[in-house]
């Protein structure tokens, strides 16, 4: 005999999207205890009549069980009232894996050389669409678990993914050499792709990730471009670095220099001179060791710097220079050039009172003019100024 009342609830797991309860054609007053994060559809004679959330109902069918009795008699003792119920796991299923069959064939957006690629990654699903789920790929089946999910979309990622992968990677300029650091925003661009083709059978994807790139390592193409890009950032670098490093030695340098004058200005200090009467002793030891200075002949530019540096070294040194000059007796420099007669013309000798040639007095060139007084320069016959004759 046919119970009065059944209670029907989800047995299933959580990998599982869809399960359908073994209990049909189950009487009025039947409950139905539906789950948070679930839902259940009731079917009546193959029609989805309500979709339930979260809670506990109570079934009223037309499996009233007197009737019923007697209804089942006339048709074999089965039911003509044929009723079931499904229910929907709506928790997010994660950790689903995916990965490409083949490689994905595109022209590498950045050098412009053709490349094969593979991917996989995980994602994360959910059923949206109770109604859309049980009916596009569910239908008379008992449950759909995550295997059976994947198997069903399988084809359809292998051909929509590949295809979304060479888009998102020409369309966002990805370098293939830079794509490990770029994998969230290319995810992301591939995910926003996949959406609405989840969506036409009530599938939510929550979650999307490309984890593994599989790249052409070895490839002597790939791997020509490969060492170009890298070699770049390395020369780079490297000039960076040649920079710094010249900046800390020139640092270094003028450190040096500023800590040896420190310590010589301190050790001047302690002995009691300037840096100027140090420069000085410098130039005396220097025109010491001349050998012009040796020579009594050759005193004049050494002899005269002493003097010029005995001022600033002390009085020692001053004494010395001073005593080696009154010492020393300098040869006269000799004769000027006696320039030219006014009468005639001819040479004159150096130091002539008179022209040899024409007997004439020679005017010197210190003469006063005798009617205004200015002093002559140079020889002439007649006063620059007011033209007297000399």
């Amino acid at each position: 005999m046919p119970q009065i009342a059944e209670i029907i609830k989800y047995e299933g797991d959580n990998s599982t999207f869809t399960w359908k309860h073994p209990c049909e054609d189950f009487n009025s007053l039947t409950q139905l205890i539906v789950h948070e994060s679930q839902e259940a559809i009731f079917f009546m004679n193959g029609q989805a009549l309500d979709l339930f959330g979260p809670g506990r109902y109570t079934l009223e069918t037309q499996n009233i069980p007197l009737i019923g009795k007697a209804l089942n008699r006339l048709t074999g003792d089965n039911s003509p009232f044929h009723c079931e119920v499904y229910f929907i796991n709506k928790t997010e299923q994660m950790s689903i894996k995916w990965g490409t069959d083949s490689k994905v064939q595109y022209v590498e957006p950045t050098y412009g050389f053709p490349i094969s690629i593979g991917a996989s990654g995980e994602m994360s699903l959910r059923a949206d669409n109770s109604r859309k789920l049980l009916l596009k790929l569910v239908g008379t089946g008992n449950s759909l678990n995550q295997q059976k999910l994947v198997g069903f979309f399988r084809a359809f990622l292998m051909t929509r993914v590949k295809t979304y992968i060479a888009q998102a990677m020409k369309s966002n300029a990805v370098n293939i050499f830079e794509i490990d650091e770029n994998l969230a925003s290319f995810s992301a661009s591939i995910k926003k792709l996949l959406v609405g083709d989840f969506a036409e059978y009530g599938v939510a994807l929550e979650q999307f990730f490309i984890t593994t790139i599989v790249k052409p390592d070895g490839e002597r193409q790939y791997e020509k471009f490969k060492e170009l890009h890298f070699r770049q950032y390395a020369d780079i670098a490297e000039a960076k670095l040649r920079q710094q490093v010249s900046v800390i030695d020139a640092q270094t340098e003028a450190q040096k220099v500023v800590i040896d004058s420190q310590a010589q200005a301190t050790k001047r200090a302690q002995e009691g001179y300037t840096y100027a009467q140090e420069r000085g002793f410098d130039v005396a030891e220097k025109v010491a060791s001349n050998e012009a200075v040796g020579q009594m002949t050759n005193l004049g530019i050494g002899l005269g710097t002493m003097a010029g540096v005995g001022g600033a070294v002390g009085g020692v040194v001053g004494n010395a220079v001073g005593g080696a000059l009154n010492n020393t007796t300098v040869n006269p420099a000799p004769a000027t050039d006696g320039g030219f007669c006014d009468n005639c013309g001819a040479k004159l000798v150096p130091g002539a009172t008179f022209c040899d040639e024409c007997g004439t007095a020679v005017a010197k060139a210190n003469d006063t003019c005798a009617n205004c007084g200015y002093k002559f320069e140079r020889s002439g016959k007649f006063c620059p100024k007011c033209g007297t004759k000399r």
